[in-house]
């Protein structure tokens, strides 16, 4: 059995999969009005369908339940449930509006769960800063922690075109690979399921108007739940993690490079609110995707912009590892940029934006380097080309089932 070819054929799998139901489930969105509609603090100036979680799930399902029939296996079992439940805990959020502590619950009941019942967290920091094996008692709170703190962080950069669904298959690309070459072949394969369910929902997303659906807290807490899954099989003692380790690869390091900017992102804007006297969970506009709207982005240049960011972590950790770093320095490398790249990137440029000349009406006005931020942001308005215009042709195509919708807004 050739387990390359089968991982390459149920990613096409589940690709066709989510590319065939879009079309039906932006139909149901559309006809039931599960729409997100404009407001402060939303980036859109029309209601947008919401169910693009949903999409992604199937195409998901489908093929996880094909790659579990071939390998089984009990974590991908509990992590099919886990991704079912926090989907469906979210489309309940996304139509009845859930309150945040209901929410927060399920998702600690949740995570508490799958840790119990498959065992598989994390118990081990394979040698970072001396740590090895965790005793159950400090590994198991600290890895419902940690499960939450992704959930989250993943479900907070829900805030423009392209974001979420390209972190999403970044995260699974470099965790896919990783496990794939630890040996841990049933899991990578769910990885790369989960990049090919995403891509038709990231091209209708980012090039999409009539077809255009946001993936919604069903979609954001599932894909959460999944990394989750990833994260704590890594760093497990009882997987694969110990076969990176013995190739020198810092799996701690490692991890917090993919998850770098979500989290340090997360944690940056969860200080701020709570200095500021507020719940952490408050919305607001402090992300670093609305700084890159401000500064005049394109919502898909924006997104590009900050995955770029995150790969260049992930690629500086690796240099580190090739160059022979320790495990230790490895960390402190990828802490210090995760730091240095969200929250000093981020004050740095909201001082420069609330610094420079006053006007005459006692308003700042920018300093040069603001201005010229604002400059290349707006080279990055190309939505007016040839191949946008191909690709928005492409996907508000008539098996887009949106014309309908298109006449009643």
């Amino acid at each position: 059995m050739n387990y390359t070819n089968i991982g390459i054929l149920l990613m096409v799998v589940s690709l066709v999969v989510s590319t065939l139901c879009y079309p039906l489930v932006l139909k149901f969105a559309k006809e039931h009005g599960i729409l997100d509609k404009p407001g402060n603090r939303k980036l859109q100036r029309r209601p947008v369908p919401v169910m693009g979680g949903v999409v992604v799930y199937i195409g998901i399902l489908v093929s996880g339940l094909i790659l579990n029939s071939l390998m089984y296996s009990s974590i991908l079992t509990y992590g099919l449930i886990g991704m079912t439940v926090m989907m469906l805990i979210g489309v309940w959020d996304d139509v009845k509006d859930l309150s945040v502590g209901l929410r927060f619950m399920i998702e600690t009941a949740l995570v508490t769960v799958f840790v119990l019942v498959t065992e598989t967290y994390i118990d081990d920091f394979h040698g970072l800063w001396g740590v090895y094996k965790l005793h159950t008692y400090i590994g198991i709170p600290f890895s419902v922690f940690a499960g939450l703190t992704i959930i989250n962080a993943v479900n907070l950069i829900d805030g423009m075109d392209g974001y979420l669904s390209g972190y999403g298959m970044l995260a699974c690309i470099c965790f896919g690979l990783a496990l794939w070459s630890a040996g841990s072949l049933e899991i990578g394969c769910l990885a790369i399921i989960v990049v090919g369910a995403l891509l038709p929902f990231f091209l209708h997303n980012v090039f999409g108007i009539q077809s255009k659906m946001f993936i919604g807290d069903g979609g954001t807490l599932m894909l959460g739940m999944l990394i989750t899954v990833l994260v704590f099989f890594m760093m497990s003692s009882k997987h694969h993690g110990i076969v990176l380790m013995e190739k020198g690869v810092g799996v701690a390091a490692f991890v917090m490079a993919v998850l770098c900017i979500p989290v340090f992102d997360t944690a940056r804007v969860f200080l701020l609110r709570i200095l500021r006297g507020g719940s952490p969970f408050r919305p607001d506009r402090n992300h670093l995707h609305h700084l890159f709207i401000d500064m005049g982005f394109s919502h898909f240049c924006a997104a590009l912009f900050i995955l770029m960011i995150n790969i260049m972590v992930v690629l500086i950790w690796m240099v580190s590892w090739r160059l022979g770093a320790s495990i230790d320095v490895q960390m402190y490398i990828v802490l210090g940029l995760g730091f240095s790249l969200t929250f000093g990137f981020y004050n740095l440029m909201r001082k420069q934006q609330y610094g420079g000349p006053i006007d005459e009406k006692g308003c700042p006005q920018g300093t040069r380097l603001w201005h010229t931020m604002v400059k290349l942001g707006g080279y990055t308005n190309i939505e007016g080309g040839r191949f946008w215009q191909m690709m928005r042709y492409l996907m508000d195509g008539p098996l887009s089932g949106s014309h309908s919708f298109e006449k009643k807004y």
